[in-house]
């Protein structure tokens, strides 16, 4: 069992949605609105304000990124700081907002939405393609994490963090989900499945919130890696560095008490740890 290694201080009140791009790693404290850039390298961290909550950003293929703000999709240009929208989503939902995302080989981009108070089912996952927005078969939960998407785009997992359990849906050939199966279900001392990604063989990494761990699973739904955590809510990993086997942590410190929060003084920061299987590729969002 491996023991994560602190990498830098954020005290992060929501950190999300790590991603590496550019040999950075790039996130999000998505209560505080804020956009993240760490060059190890250079031992630089920058950040942006973002005019909403934000739960992810993606490179676009157009330059920039494309960042999940509360409202919908904007395009988000570092040079300048501008968000420029493009799509809303769940404006009949003003409790909602977006969670976590990733991207597909064909530039689609799959995310989530949730209940910003965390009590309503009205979380949905949506698929981005052709400038469109499109609800997609998933069953309505609280809280949607991930997705995540495998090497060769056939399968899409789908995490239901209050459910504690990993959702796996086969991705048609015209785009849509087939019946969900499931992957892999936890107990109440396992903590909740919270983002979730997956390497180049596969294995789908997830972090526990209230865990103190991340976890890799293989594509049989078997752990084959844990590691531990001197904090408690793990939000999500980004695998990285030269050789894409470098990963990097997210952390929260929402939901902790004084007591907690004197006792974990490093929650909200980001740890890193090595691993064996790489990084598959980033892929940029077609917009």
């Amino acid at each position: 069992m491996q023991q994560a290694e602190h990498c830098l201080t954020v005290g992060a009140t929501l950190g999300e949605g790590p991603i590496w791009v550019d040999d950075a790693l790039w996130f999000v404290d998505i209560k505080q609105q804020r956009i993240y850039r760490h060059d190890p390298a250079a031992g630089t961290l920058d950040h942006w304000a973002s005019p909403e909550m934000v739960g992810w950003v993606v490179p676009a293929q157009r330059g920039g990124f494309v960042a999940g703000l509360k409202s919908g999709p904007h395009h988000f240009d570092p040079a300048t700081g501008a968000f420029e929208r493009l799509a809303e989503v769940d404006t009949h939902l003003p409790a909602n907002r977006l969670n976590d995302a990733c991207v597909d080989g064909q530039g689609r981009i799959w995310f989530g939405t949730m209940d910003n108070d965390e009590t309503s089912l009205s979380g949905r996952l949506f698929q981005w393609a052709a400038g469109l927005v499109t609800p997609t078969s998933a069953d309505a939960v609280c809280i949607t994490n991930g997705p995540a998407i495998s090497p060769d785009d056939s399968t899409l997992y789908h995490v239901d963090t209050l459910g504690k359990v990993i959702l796996a849906h086969a991705i048609l050939g015209d785009g849509t989900l087939g019946p969900a199966t499931e992957f892999a279900r936890f107990g109440d001392a396992d903590g909740h499945p919270d983002g979730a990604i997956c390497d180049a063989e596969g294995g789908v990494w997830v972090g526990f919130y209230g865990g103190w761990a991340a976890r890799r699973y293989g594509p049989d739904g078997v752990m084959t890696d844990e590691v531990r955590f001197p904090v408690s809510n793990i939000t999500k990993i980004a695998l990285g560095g030269p050789d894409g086997r470098t990963a990097y942590a997210t952390t929260a410190r929402q939901g902790l008490s004084e007591e907690q929060l004197e006792e974990q003084t490093q929650a909200g920061d980001i740890f890193t740890f090595r691993v064996t299987v790489p990084a598959k590729p980033i892929h940029r969002a077609a917009v």
